[in-house]
């Protein structure tokens, strides 16, 4: 990371969001192993494995475009992640109280 990228963030602050960060995707990668699984589970026909390919495929694309570790809207990411319950507010613990208060505001919506 640039020192310009990484401005306002303290080293410290740097290694909470990324630990904070792979939690919340290993997270949602078990999430979606049982997902899979379950629907696996239910393949019977055609229709039923094009149907599980679809969900893979925008799950996919869901999971790249939110899991890209980037400072820039990594607030807006947390707050998202806090608010569909991959993350919790204590596992942030070391940022700074505005960018707390920040991500708690905006989880609430």
């Amino acid at each position: 990371m640039t020192d310009t990228v990484s401005q306002g963030w303290s080293d410290l602050e740097l290694a909470v969001a990324r630990e904070a960060f792979d939690r919340a995707h290993e997270r949602a990668i078990d999430q979606l192993v049982l997902a899979v699984r379950s629907r696996s589970a239910a393949l019977n026909s055609a229709d039923t494995v094009w149907a599980l390919h679809d969900f893979l495929s925008i799950q996919r694309h869901t999971m790249e475009g939110r899991f890209d570790f980037q400072l820039e809207g990594i607030l807006f990411v947390f707050a998202g992640l806090v608010k569909d319950e991959l993350l919790r507010l204590e596992e942030l613990a070391g940022l700074e109280r505005e960018k707390l208060s920040k991500i708690t505001a905006m989880a609430r919506f």
